[in-house]
């Protein structure tokens, strides 16, 4: 995640598979073996995330507007846990998508050991 945008930011689609929102960064991206961390880690890796997600969206507004049109009440918390939830159920309908268009033959794909 960055706080600016870049020329390799947007939009992409098929007729079959819909629109999707891409970007393409420099290859000069960090990787992790997430499966490999502790629980420390996990947390640090998290924090970090949360991070870099909250200085990207810092430049969308006026912090002071923002906190006054959110308030104090739970109301834009329950909000934000449905918004996830929906996006979390977007996002596997992608994947059970995705795997049945590679099942089908209709999307190829690869392993790292293929890539080996």
């Amino acid at each position: 995640m960055q706080a600016a945008s870049d020329i390799f930011l947007g939009w992409a689609g098929t007729p079959r598979f819909g629109e999707f929102y891409v970007r393409q960064l420099r290859d000069m991206k960090a990787s992790f073996k997430l499966e490999q961390f502790g629980a420390r880690d996990l947390i640090e890796y998290a924090e970090a995330c949360g991070y870099a997600l909250a200085r990207a969206h810092a430049k969308a507004g006026d912090a002071w507007a923002l906190l006054g049109y959110v308030g104090r009440s739970e109301r834009f918390n329950g909000a934000l846990v449905r918004f996830a939830h929906a996006y979390a159920d977007v996002n596997e309908a992608d994947w059970t998508m995705m795997q049945a268009a590679v099942r089908t033959g209709r999307l190829a794909a690869r392993t790292d050991a293929d890539v080996a």
